[in-house]
């Protein structure tokens, strides 16, 4: 589980400095200044998410139920989460203003998962012997 973490931190991480640079390169002056905190706000709950995975893979050798639920739930959140907030920025970009009422009752699922998350990793902890 170890590689399969550590994989799909490197590819987030991967994801996170592409979507940072395209916010800051990309989309100034093409989405009006509240959509770029938006997309801000997305990015940095992207990075935190990424670290915490890169994180949790120190933990996964221990084979516990609690990182396999981290894991889980921060892939998720970051998907959920910024996911749906990086698509509310850029919604009349995209053409997808319909979908609004779709994407908004999403973000506060990816917080929930976040949340989950890092629950699973105190619980780890709480059981892990050193």
């Amino acid at each position: 589980m170890n590689k399969q973490i550590i994989l799909t931190a490197s590819f987030f991480g991967l994801l996170a400095v592409i979507f940072g640079a395209f916010g800051a390169h990309g989309l100034e002056g093409k989405i009006s200044a509240e959509h770029l905190d938006t997309w801000k706000t997305a990015n940095q709950y992207h990075f935190y998410h990424t670290f915490a995975l890169l994180f949790i893979s120190t933990f996964s050798r221990a084979k516990s139920q609690s990182i396999r639920v981290s894991f889980i739930a921060f892939t998720a959140g970051i998907f959920l989460f910024s996911g749906s907030l990086y698509l509310l920025s850029v919604r009349e970009l995209l053409g997808l203003g319909s979908f609004t009422g779709i994407l908004g009752p999403v973000t506060p699922l990816g917080g929930l998962s976040f949340m989950v998350g890092w629950i699973g990793l105190f619980v780890a902890a709480v059981k892990h012997r050193a």
